[in-house]
């Protein structure tokens, strides 16, 4: 090393350095206050790309959330209705036990066990539905609702007003407030 890097060295500002007081005696610029910095146009496309990943980092975020949102509703609603295919296929069942226990009573005494029997099944059968958020659509004597009935047969009753339902051919039922199954009624049509 030569005298003047020797000088240079000595002149070197260390007052950035931590635990450091300043030796320059006036030599250095760490005690000026630094006038208005003027940013690079590097420095500014950088500030614009941070901001322009911020927001779509904020935007993911949302969507994301918004995403979880949809699925657990999906899922909440699955679970909800997830005996539907089940009870769609017992309702037939219970539709031909009504039937026969609409049949009329015999001097049979044998036949009228079996019908007993047959009304404790569909009995035990309905409550069971009714446990999992099956519920019967009261139709008989009501308007004829096109949201929960199915008009299959018209009729004329001039005893009756217009669009009320005569009759019940097959039962509808709604499950936790969805409908499942419309009823099947007899409409009433004085036009």
């Amino acid at each position: 090393m030569n005298n003047e890097d020797l000088e240079k060295k000595e002149h070197e500002c260390h007052c950035n350095e931590e635990n450091h007081e300043c030796e320059c005696k006036g030599n250095c610029k760490c005690n000026e206050e630094i006038d208005d910095f003027e940013e690079s146009e590097e420095v500014l496309i950088l500030k614009n790309n941070i901001q322009n990943l911020e927001e779509k980092l904020k935007a993911s975020h949302a969507e994301l959330i918004n995403y979880r949102k949809r699925k657990d509703e999906e899922v909440a609603t699955k679970l909800k209705f997830a005996n539907q295919d089940i009870i769609l296929d017992i309702l037939p069942v219970l539709d031909n036990f009504e039937r026969a226990i609409k049949l009329q009573k015999s001097d049979d005494p044998n036949l009228n066990k079996f019908l007993d029997g047959f009304k404790i099944l569909y009995t035990s059968l309905n409550e069971t539905l009714k446990r999992y958020g099956v519920e019967e659509i009261d139709c008989t004597n009501k308007e004829f609702d096109p949201n929960t009935m199915e008009a299959m047969l018209i009729d004329q009753d001039q005893t009756k007003e217009d669009n009320m339902v005569l009759e019940v051919l097959i039962k509808g039922y709604i499950l936790k407030g969805r409908v499942i199954r419309a009823a099947s009624v007899k409409v009433n049509k004085i036009n």
